[in-house]
């Protein structure tokens, strides 16, 4: 795959009230082989990425705008933006932007013809990648590749992590469904019954009947014959 192709696949939302600003920044990105979506204010950007402008004033009303199933299958990469524009400005933008749990992680570059220290260190401070300097030179564009490959690299990494733990889960559901169930233990009357009275005075009886039966056998015939007998006492007068 060329470069070209690579980053045709990237797509870009430019956003600035001024149509010949809007047309000089399309122009550049298509020229850099970027898809890109124009509009020419922060409401309508919200609308294209899905969110109402009032979504955080009006909690009752719902986050995603109608026109959002017309936009839905496109992924927005990078939204480059001007600051000053009428009714939401640049750093209006970023904000909500930036407040979405769903969009937080897409790049935001803001532009102005106004060099404001203040303006700048704002906007970096609330999420920006870059703040450029209008007019916009092709030069600045290719800042913007890196921020889109890493945001790219970091949703498949998050996709790829997702995968591997829901394939977990799953193999341990199949693993306790497969495993044998433990069985019973036995009562311990059936697997070591208790002896009854006659086998308990057989076992007390045991040991007298050796002892006995050992007695009787030292008294051999053989040591009753060497044995002196005495029938009577003799007398001598």
């Amino acid at each position: 795959m060329g470069m070209a192709a690579a980053e045709s696949q990237f797509h870009v939302l430019a956003v600035d009230d001024s149509i010949i600003d809007r047309k000089l920044i399309e122009r550049l990105l298509r020229t850099s082989s970027y898809q890109v979506t124009t509009v020419d204010s922060g409401s309508k950007a919200l609308e294209f990425l899905g969110l109402r402008e009032n979504q955080n004033t009006n909690p009752s009303t719902p986050s995603v705008s109608p026109n959002y199933n017309r936009h839905q299958e496109v992924e927005v990469n990078l939204v480059i933006t001007d600051y000053c524009m009428p009714g939401m400005t640049g750093y209006d933008l970023l904000k909500k932007i930036k407040e979405s749990s769903s969009l937080r992680n897409i790049p935001v570059v803001i532009m102005s013809s106004e060099n404001v220290p203040s303006r700048i260190s704002r906007c970096l401070e609330e999420g920006a990648e870059e703040f450029f300097l209008k007019p916009v030179r092709l030069s600045d564009l290719n800042k913007l590749k890196p921020h889109m490959k890493k945001t790219k690299l970091k949703d498949e990494r998050q996709g790829t992590a997702q995968e591997i733990e829901n394939s977990e889960v799953l193999q341990q559901q199949d693993q306790q469904q497969e495993a044998p169930k433990p069985q019973d233990p036995q009562p311990e009357s059936e697997s070591h019954p208790q002896p009854t009275i006659e086998q308990q005075q057989q076992s007390l009886q045991q040991p007298n009947n050796n002892k006995r039966k050992t007695m009787e056998q030292g008294l051999s015939p053989e040591t009753d014959r060497t044995r002196p007998r005495y029938s009577g006492i003799a007398t001598v007068v």
